[in-house]
């Protein structure tokens, strides 16, 4: 390979970071608000075709998960990842309605759509967009070189100002990692709303305020949930120690 076909690509993102810069503010504010709106109760919504779809999806498994340190999940949905709805969406009214109905099923005032798209022009985004105001929701978007039709349909948009689809998709991913950084800075400093304690695996609010208190134990002293079947599963095979007694087996009459 030449070398110097063989680093344009590397080229090409260096030289697209440098004014990418320029909107660390903005992923800022994004972060700031983010982490108001889904402490409150609020939610995010996400969709993109194609890799946008891979990117927008990676940013919901950062909040629902976790970015880096351990905090409280927050609600967040990839449109795109519901694979049934998508489908038969798009074979009854037609591919460009498949993020507008889900948008208009599961979007509530207040809540966030932020939609990724390298082009800015696809239909079904744009569609979206639109049931998304309809409903008082507000709309982000991430998008390749300004002027595009996203852009001047979404409440504020960051453009990648890259020559390639390839360079805007990276830089959409750098996007997603500091808005999440923006977000836990935000989270941190108590100004997620009202959300801060945790929730157990039964979606029940933690006992004590932290995640996964299923797994502690009961009020009487007895492993919960959780700890009695990892307990149980890693008994299973053993062979018992000398002395120790031995529960008799369960056969069949």
């Amino acid at each position: 390979m030449n070398t110097a076909t063989g680093t344009t690509h590397c080229d090409d993102l260096a030289k697209a970071l440098e004014a990418f810069r320029e909107h660390g503010p903005l992923l800022e504010r994004w972060g700031t608000e983010l982490a108001r709106r889904l402490g409150s109760g609020a939610r995010l919504l996400v969709a993109g075709n194609g890799g946008s779809a891979a990117q927008a999806q990676h940013l919901t498994a950062e909040l629902v998960g976790r970015y880096r340190d351990d905090r409280p999940p927050f609600s967040a949905v990839a449109l795109h990842a519901d694979t049934s709805s998508t489908t038969a969406i798009a074979n009854d009214y037609g591919v460009q309605e498949v993020f507008a109905r889900q948008t208009a099923a599961h979007g509530r005032p207040g809540d966030v759509l932020l939609l990724l798209s390298t082009s800015g022009a696809s239909a079904n985004l744009l569609t979206a967009a639109e049931a998304a105001h309809r409903l008082g929701m507000t709309v982000w978007a991430l998008t390749g070189r300004a002027p595009n039709p996203l852009q001047l349909g979404a409440d504020d948009a960051l453009c990648a100002d890259a020559p390639v689809a390839a360079t805007v998709q990276e830089l959409h991913l750098v996007a997603v990692h500091m808005l999440c950084e923006a977000f836990d800075q935000a989270v941190e400093r108590g100004e997620a709303g009202h959300r801060a304690p945790g929730h157990g695996i039964d979606g029940k609010p933690a006992a004590d305020g932290r995640p996964g208190a299923a797994s502690r134990p009961d009020a009487d002293g007895r492993p919960g949930v959780v700890g009695r079947l990892v307990g149980r599963a890693r008994t299973v095979g053993r062979t018992p120690a000398p002395g120790a007694p031995v529960a008799p087996r369960k056969g069949h009459a």
